[in-house]
C-alpha cells in the first residue's frame, strides 16, 4: 500500500547526525595570533566641550560651488594644559579628518542664508596636512543643534580673546614690577655711593690739615738767638 509521507521527511532522517558526530569540545589554536594594539587619536590631552552629528561642506573657489567634505561627528576640544580649543570633525565610517583648526578670537560663525539648520565660518584648516584658508558650511539635523553649535563656537572665540588680553596684562604687570624693583634698587645704591664720597672727603681733610701745618711751620721765621 502506498504512503503519502513527503519525501523530505525521509531525507531528514537520513541526514540526522549520529552519536559519533557529537561535539567533543576540542579547540583548535589559530595559526596566527593577533596582538591588541593601542590606537591613539591625538585627543587624549583634550576634553570635548561639544560633540554633535553633522554634515560638512567647503566652498570650492575654482568651481564656485559647495562640495561635501563628509558626514560625522564635529567636536570642540579644549586642551587640558594650554586651554586652547580646536574644532575637529571626522567622517563617521572611515574616521578620516575632514576639519581640523583652532578656534581663534578673530573667528565668527554666522547662520547660512535661508537655512536655519546650517551656518558658515572662515578658518585656516589643517585637515589635509597643510594650512589652507577655507570657507566651511555645516548642516545639522535640527535647528536646536545648529544654535547650540553657533553659541558654543562664539563663546569659545570670545574666551580665547580674553585669555590673550589677560596674558598681555600679566606681561605688562610683570614688566612694571620689574621696573619698579630696579628703580628701588637704584635708589638704595645712590646713598651708598654718596656715603663713600663723604668718607673719602673725610679721609682727605686730615691729610690736608697736616700739609697746611707743615707749610706754616716752614714759612714762620726761625727765633733769633
Amino acid at each position: 500500500m502506498a504512503t503519502n509521507e513527503p519525501e523530505h521527511e525521509h531525507r531528514e532522517d537520513e541526514e540526522a547526525p549520529t552519536g559519533d558526530e557529537e561535539d567533543t569540545g576540542a579547540q583548535v589554536a589559530p595559526i596566527i595570533r593577533l596582538e591588541e594594539v593601542a590606537v591613539t587619536t591625538g585627543e587624549e590631552d583634550e576634553d570635548a566641550i561639544l560633540d554633535l552629528k553633522a554634515k560638512l561642506y567647503r566652498f570650492d573657489k575654482d568651481g564656485n560651488q559647495w562640495k561635501e567634505r563628509g558626514a560625522g561627528s564635529v567636536k570642540l576640544l579644549k586642551h587640558k594644559e594650554s586651554g586652547k580649543v580646536r574644532l575637529v570633525m571626522r567622517q563617521s565610517k572611515t574616521l578620516k579628518i575632514c576639519a581640523n583648526h583652532l578656534v581663534l578670537p578673530t573667528m565668527s560663525v554666522q547662520e547660512h542664508a535661508g537655512n536655519e539648520k546650517s551656518c558658515v565660518w572662515h578658518a585656516t584648516d589643517f585637515a589635509d596636512g597643510e594650512l589652507k584658508d577655507e570657507l566651511f558650511c555645516i548642516r545639522f539635523p535640527s535647528i536646536e543643534n545648529c544654535k547650540n553649535f553657533m553659541e558654543t563656537f562664539q563663546e569659545v572665540a570670545e574666551s580665547q580673546n580674553k585669555k590673550e588680553e589677560n596674558k598681555d596684562a600679566t606681561a605688562a604687570a610683570d614688566a612694571l614690577e620689574k621696573l619698579s624693583v630696579e628703580e628701588k634698587k637704584g635708589e638704595k645704591e645712590v646713598p651708598a655711593a654718596a656715603s663713600e664720597e663723604s668718607k673719602a672727603d673725610a679721609d682727605k681733610k686730615p691729610e690736608e690739615s697736616k700739609a697746611d701745618a707743615d707749610k706754616k711751620e716752614k714759612e714762620e721765621p726761625a727765633p733769633s738767638s
